[in-house]
């Protein structure tokens, strides 16, 4: 698998990327530059915090990226309806895809039918408008049991992706995440391993475990490497 990916054209492996920018003290001068990175390395879509869409929406016109809106981030604790109203807004904006966090707090408290409700709303919403939905666990705060519950909702939602991470938690994404997520999703519903991803190394395993989409703000230095070792 490693090999075969090695021997991809850069478009092609950049399309494994969703490149970030979710710093609450981003100014516009590092929004063009992001944009431009982007663009540059074909990644697949620009993660941004919603109310950034309509700005990067923009700067990307014309160039084959999309734009991505985290909604409820980076904790995940406001209600179904401000998740909803959010989730509307940055689709009017432009948003082609939506990463929005779980409530932690509901599903500690065992309120599983909240979970799966707001998991119906959000993913309704995405699926009418023809938009990408990805559900963000945040498993560096949950039990094993909890990350497999959350695999079996998605499997009766189905969701375009569950994540792995906010990258804002105290961990991002590990490779036993997706091994466990893989194992217990089905395998329409994808995985995006995102958090703490900083090498090519480590970009090439998360692929290799089962997934599809990397979320990380390292996407030039990962593209540097893997062109280098291409030409190595």
């Amino acid at each position: 698998m490693k090999d075969k990916i090695l021997n991809m054209d850069k478009e092609t492996f950049g399309k494994y990327f969703d490149h970030t920018l979710l710093r609450a003290y981003a100014s516009n001068a590092d929004f063009e530059l992001f944009c431009k990175d982007g663009i540059n390395c074909s990644a697949a879509m620009l993660a941004v915090n919603s109310a950034m869409v309509k700005l990067c929406k923009g700067l990307v016109k014309g160039h084959n990226v999309r734009v991505g809106a985290a909604i409820g981030f980076p904790l995940g604790q406001s209600t179904i309806e401000a998740k909803v109203f959010e989730t509307i807004d940055a689709i009017k904006n432009g948003a082609d895809e939506i990463d929005y966090v779980i409530n932690i707090v509901e599903l500690k408290s065992k309120n599983y039918s909240y979970i799966e409700d707001e998991m119906k709303e959000i993913v309704a919403i995405c699926k009418e408008k023809g938009i990408i939905s990805k559900v963000i666990f945040e498993n560096c705060y949950l039990e094993d049991d909890e990350k497999k519950l959350l695999c079996e909702i998605a499997n009766r939602v189905k969701p375009d992706f569950i994540k792995t991470s906010t990258g804002f938690g105290t961990g991002g994404a590990t490779f036993k995440d997706i091994e466990l997520m893989r194992k217990y999703a089905d395998s329409d519903v994808k995985i995006k391993a995102s958090g703490g991803i900083k090498t090519l190394d480590d970009a090439l395993k998360m692929i290799e475990l089962g997934a599809e989409r990397v979320g990380t703000s390292s996407t030039i230095s990962i593209m540097e490497e893997f062109i280098k070792r291409k030409g190595a």
